[in-house]
Parts: structure tokens; sequence; C-alpha cells
């Protein structure tokens, strides 16, 4: 590799051709202030807040875009630089709307941090502002121009991650704004509410749409039994809003939290992925064996299925009909546990803790009432749940341990590893296997669906069955492997989508990492990482090992495929329309 040497700040610094003065100044340990730069996704060198000067330059070059050369000579903190940022940030400022204290980005916004550390203590250039739009018509994101710096990460992140790209740069000059075609809302477009944007954006211009207050309400109800389930993702990203290391472990804190909020029952959405890899597990053995619609591709992704709906209809049939494990448990909760538990379903109010903004639109899908009720009455994600615990006074860091309720509470590894990308597949595979071959699988861990890489292969032997299957993550990806099966290129019989980076680690509802928290280390694969080793602490590794799910099917569903099981845990998708129709 051909090696660069330049000089920053008076510092030898040696680097591969082709590298950026950034990448430089950040190996050397050096820190050039960013705002529009996310390393990988956008790179556009549009806020000029990374200037830098370069002897025998005539002005101060974008360093997120500027390749090193033999020789040069770089300095990053220099009077004419600090004055050209303090110009840009006021500039930026002075269009943007200054309501901080109550910003839902308060203390976690890139434009604020900045602010801060230039010292900035007055505007010197009032002047016309936005007129504001604000756009809250989505069940899941929420857009606030007023509040835009035009930085175009959210943009990035929608057309080059998510393959989607709804939202754009409309108009012009000072008139631009970040939105869908004609400045439709974000409702009316074939947005796939993931939340990538939410991710993306340095400021509060994008959020989710905030549903703690119907929470709230329904804890104080005493006419109200008031019941929860936790998302796999949340165990290892939830410690992080509370001052703990990325991906670290809080499965038995959440049980403690979720107590002290006030909740009737806390339960586990593990427990409904094992209940989803029964049925989803028996449904591929069904057309795998019965020459059914292959390859099967997993249902449990609502941005991923809609997606699906939007973009790809001709798939359509390929999706499990299972709903997803949220879903499941809305269902279930209504119905067996009502039934078990001697409580009118009317009166029971089902919470879900999500890393993802998504469910928000999945729970209100006119599909997901089979239980006779609306499964899911709210989708909270896990940065609302951290507001909620905050709000309450609860540090989840300090809290005791405690377990989850039974029985929706009981779990296995399998359900866990739902949190990662290639985690459905594995789990799955797990069930798949000793159903078909009825022996004891001896190596569980499928490691060749695991990892962040975008698009993963595999031929898995199963008593003499090769079943190919392929796992993507990032929507982008998920074009690439069914264009991939349209042209024939690929024949594969089962396949995980995942509609986010990482998969659920990484969802559109987690905690917001800055550019500068993303640099060097794939949050993503740090929590995948400690849900494989939540998978490993388990005693049960088996979704069909777990004893609660053979209770539910004694008790109540029969078997899996079930007349009753296909009512409460399947269900149907429709073909979406690209443009709103007029």
């Amino acid at each position: 590799m051909e090696m660069v040497t330049l000089t920053i700040d008076g510092q030898k610094v040696e680097v591969p051709k082709g590298s950026t003065v950034l990448e430089a100044a950040h190996k050397a340990n050096i820190r050039i202030p960013t705002l529009c730069f996310l390393k990988g996704i956008n790179e556009i060198g549009a806020c000029r807040m990374c200037v830098v000067e370069v002897k025998g330059a005539r002005a101060l070059q974008a360093s997120c875009v500027l390749p090193v050369s033999e020789g040069m000579e770089v300095i990053t903190n220099s009077p004419a630089v600090r004055e050209s940022r303090k110009v840009t940030l006021e500039l930026l400022l002075s269009d943007h709307n200054l309501e901080c204290p109550t910003c839902v980005r308060n203390l976690n916004c890139e434009l604020q941090k900045l602010a801060e550390e230039l010292g900035i203590k007055s505007i010197r250039y009032p002047g016309e502002k936005h007129a504001p739009r604000y756009d809250d018509f989505s069940p899941s994101i929420v857009r606030d121009a007023s509040k835009c710096i035009l930085c175009r990460r959210c943009v990035s992140a929608c057309h080059k991650v998510q393959g989607v790209g709804v939202i754009s740069p409309n108009h012009r000059g000072f008139n631009t704004i970040i939105a869908p075609v004609f400045d439709l809302s974000l409702a009316e477009v074939a947005c796939v509410n993931c939340g990538q944007c939410i991710m993306a954006c340095p400021v509060g211009a994008l959020k989710e749409k905030d549903d703690t207050d119907k929470v709230w309400q329904a804890l104080a109800d005493p006419d109200k039994h008031v019941i929860v389930q936790t998302a796999p993702a949340i165990r290892v990203s939830l410690g992080e809003e509370f001052g703990e290391s990325r991906g670290a472990i809080v499965t038995k804190k959440l049980p403690a939290a979720l107590r002290r909020l006030g909740f009737d029952r806390v339960f586990d959405t593990d427990f409904t992925a094992d209940l989803t890899i029964m049925e989803e597990g028996n449904e591929f053995l069904e057309r795998l064996q019965h020459g059914g619609k292959l390859p099967l591709i997993t249902s449990c992704s609502p941005g991923w299925i809609k997606f699906c709906e939007h973009y790809y209809p001709e798939f359509l049939d390929n999706l499990s009909t299972c709903k997803s494990p949220q879903q499941m448990f809305g269902a279930v909760a209504k119905t067996y546990y009502a039934q078990k538990m001697g409580i009118d379903p009317s009166k029971i109010f089902v919470v879900s803790i999500m890393p993802c903004t998504a469910k928000k639109f999945e729970a209100q899908r006119p599909e997901m009432n089979s239980s006779g009720y609306q499964d899911v009455d709210v989708a909270l994600t896990t940065r609302e749940l951290s507001r909620m615990l905050k709000e309450a006074g609860i540090d989840v860091s300090k809290l005791p341990d405690e377990e989850f309720d039974d029985p929706l509470g009981i779990s296995t590894g399998a359900g866990a590893i739902f949190g990662a990308t290639g985690g459905v597949m594995e789990a799955a595979l797990r069930t798949v296997y000793e159903v078909v071959t009825g022996k004891e699988l001896q190596n569980i861990e499928f490691t060749s669906v695991r990892g962040v890489e975008g698009i993963k292969e595999a031929t898995i032997d199963v008593d003499g069955t090769k079943v190919n299957v392929a796992v993507a993550h990032g929507l982008s990806n998920a074009r690439k492997v069914l264009d991939r099966v349209k042209n024939g290129e690929a024949n594969y019989h089962f396949i995980e989508i995942m509609c986010c980076p990482g998969g659920c680690v990484g969802g559109g509802g987690q905690p917001i990492l800055s550019s500068e928290e993303r640099w060097d280390t794939d949050y993503r694969e740090v929590r995948g990482n400690a849900i494989y080793e939540v998978d490993r602490s388990m005693k049960l590794r088996k979704s069909h090992e777990n004893p609660a799910v053979q209770t539910l099917y004694k008790e109540f569903l029969g078997k899996p495929l079930s007349e009753k099981s296909h009512h409460l845990l399947h269900t149907h998708y429709t073909k979406r329309p690209l443009y709103p129709e007029v």
C-alpha cells in the first residue's frame, strides 16, 4: 500500500494514499470539528465546519473531502480557521429554532456542542428565517424543518444506506428544504418508517413520534391492566442512556425499571420470538417439503415489510405469514393471557419497548387485531423509555437485578439473538434441524450467518438436504438480494432481511450517537456481540425447548400452524403505491 507523509500542526503523519486530511488528523489524534460529515455515509464538504489552512492554497479547504498529498502542510487551528468556523456556525444558528431546553436532542445535539466548544455567546447575523414546516402525520417520524441545518446526512442515509430515497433537497438557495417530493408529508410517500434518518440527523430536525403520554395515562388508569414487553435489542442498548458502556447488558435491570414505572406485569418479547420460530420454522418446512413458495423470507421487520409492499410486491407471496414477535405477543396477551388470568381483554393495555420506529406503524396496521382488539396499543422506542425513566427519577444502572414475570417472560437464547442481523436465521436453523432430524444439534452456533457484512450466504446441510440461505441487513442490501433472485442469479430457500443496518441493535429507535462516536467502532457490531453473549449465558438456547411456549401450545394453540395459531399469529400483506394516488 502506497503511503503519504504530511504535516498537521507540526506533527508528521503517515497515511495511505487516497486518505483525506480529516482522516489523517484523526489518526494523529488531532480533532477537527465536523457537522455534515458522517463517515462512509455523507462526505460532501457542505457545512464548512472542518476547514483547515493548507500551505500554498489560496483559500481554506474542507478537510473531509481534501485528499492528502506528499509533503502537504496543514494547520487546523489558526486565527483564520477559528474565525471561519465561528462565522459558519453563527450563520447556521441565525436560521435555527433555538428552543434548545425543550428540544428532544437537548444535550445530545452536535450543533449545540459545537456552539459550546467554539464559545458562541451571541449571533452577529440576525436575519430572515425559513418558514416553519412541521410534519407529524407519519405514525413513526416527525420532521421539523425549523431545526434543519441542511447537512444532508438524512438524505444520504435514506438514499445510500436504505436505498429508499423519499427525502431530498427541494427548491434552491435560501428556500432549500429537506423533504419528500413536492413537500409532501412522510405519511404520503413510500417511507418505510425505519428511522435511519433520525439516527443520522445531528440536531432535532427529525425525531420519533412521542407516545409516552399515552403510556403515562394508561399507567394512571386504575381500570387498565398495563403490561409491557421488551424487545431483545433493548437489553444491550438502554444502559447507554444511563452512562453504561456501549453494548452493556442490562437484561435483569429492565424488569426492575419497568416495575418502578408502574407496569402491572413485565414480560419479554423474546418469549414470542421463540413462538415465532416455532411457527416460521414449521412454515419453512411445510413449504420446503410440499412444494410451497420459495424462498421463504422472514417477516419480523416492519420496515422491511413496508419496503416489500412498495418496491417488491412480486415477493409478497414469499413473505412468511407470521406476525412479528411484537404483534404475536399482543395477540397472545389479549387471548391466552387474559383467559389464564381471568382479565377482561378490553382492559389489557399492551406496551412494547422496541429499538424500532417502524414498530409504531406496525402496531397501527389494520390487520393487527386478530385478538378482537388492537394487538399492541403503544410501541415506544428505547429513547422514549429512557425519557420516561429519567422523568420518574429511575437510573437503570443503579437498580437491582430482577426477573421477568411468568408466563410470557420465559425465553431462550434463540429468542435473544433476534436482536442482531442473522439471528432470526440462526434461531430458525437450530429448531428446524432438530425437528427434521430428531437429533440433538451438537454445534448450535451458525457463525456463517453472523457478522456485520451487508449480505451473508451459506449452505446448511439438514440431514442430507442442502438448504441455501441468505441474510441481508439494510434495505440497499435487501435490494441486491431480491434483484439476484428476480434475475435468476441465486437459488435460495430461506432469506432473512432486517431493515436496519446491523439488525435491531442498529434500529431507528436506539440511542443516537454523534458522528465522532461512530468513527472508530461499529456500535452495531458491539451491541450484536453483546446479544450473542446473552445467548451463550442462557440455560435454554433453542426455541422449541422453551417450556412456556410448549405449555402455550398444549393449553391453547394446539400445535404450530394450527387453525387457532393461523388466526392469531399469522397475517397478510398488501401491495402499496410508490406515490400518492390522486
